[in-house]
């Protein structure tokens, strides 16, 4: 099957205005680095190993392309990143040649449907506008039973909690980013099956996979359909059978 078509460095009409991610992209690298040695390369292996070999896949919030040197084997599709000065640093990272960078609002994907058999975000849903938004875009691009991997920060259970979201009143302020997301429950309110969820750091830090249900919802309606038909012609037959005999 063949990938989306978009030209590399592509910019898509619904990536208008500047990032709040572009003032700190000269050092994005720099200040990630320790947090990427002590823990977050690790988690960064582990979340895309659930990610099918040769498939068409799409990471949204791409950044700097610190996810590039584990993407599966042969893998072809779209890296998309609202920030301009990101994606232009990205652009000089080592990435599968099938994949190509595209800058656009993860809220608005610039695909036809089921354009990718599974989709990867990291560090990305806590700063979009719509995670409702964000989530059904993913639905619609993604095929009906792909694969969706997150590895975000989020609102620890515990004492934590309320900490976190008196924190994410600065956090927003500041740059955008919402310390205090449920990102797990918002991803299953938008109709996405929850498959697996790892607490990391206290909580803070999740792993989340999950799977574009469409397929298997419409499937299960069928057979509830099929099921109550059957049934109805059972009920049917047996009150025409009493009839004839009485």
């Amino acid at each position: 099957m063949s990938g989306p078509e978009m030209d590399e460095g592509a910019s898509s009409q619904n990536a208008r205005g500047h990032s709040p991610y572009d003032r700190m992209a000269a050092r994005y690298d720099r200040a990630m680095r320790p947090l990427e040695k002590w823990f977050l390369s690790r988690l960064r292996a582990r979340t895309l190993a659930s990610l099918p070999d040769n498939s068409r896949l799409l990471e949204i919030g791409a950044g700097t392309g610190l996810n590039f040197p584990f993407y599966p084997q042969a893998t072809r599709g779209a890296a998309t990143e609202l920030s301009r000065e990101m994606l232009n640093i990205a652009r000089g990272k080592e990435r599968p040649r099938g994949v190509q960078l595209v800058q656009n609002n993860a809220e608005s994907l610039p695909f036809p449907d089921a354009s990718f058999d599974a989709a990867l975000a990291t560090l990305v849903l806590c700063s979009v506008a719509s995670p409702a938004r964000c989530f059904a875009e993913l639905r619609r691009v993604v095929r009906p039973g792909g694969t969706i991997v997150l590895l975000e920060h989020v609102r620890p259970k515990g004492l934590l909690g309320p900490f976190f979201d008196a924190f994410s009143l600065f956090t927003v302020a500041l740059f955008d980013d919402h310390f205090n997301r449920r990102t797990a429950q918002l991803a299953q309110r938008a109709g996405l099956k929850l498959l697996r969820q790892e607490r990391h750091a206290l909580g803070i830090i999740n792993i989340i996979e999950l799977r574009n249900s469409q397929e298997s919802e419409s499937l299960e309606s069928g057979v509830k359909s099929q099921s109550r038909i059957f049934k109805f012609k059972i009920k049917a037959n047996f009150k025409v059978r009493n009839n004839s005999e009485s």
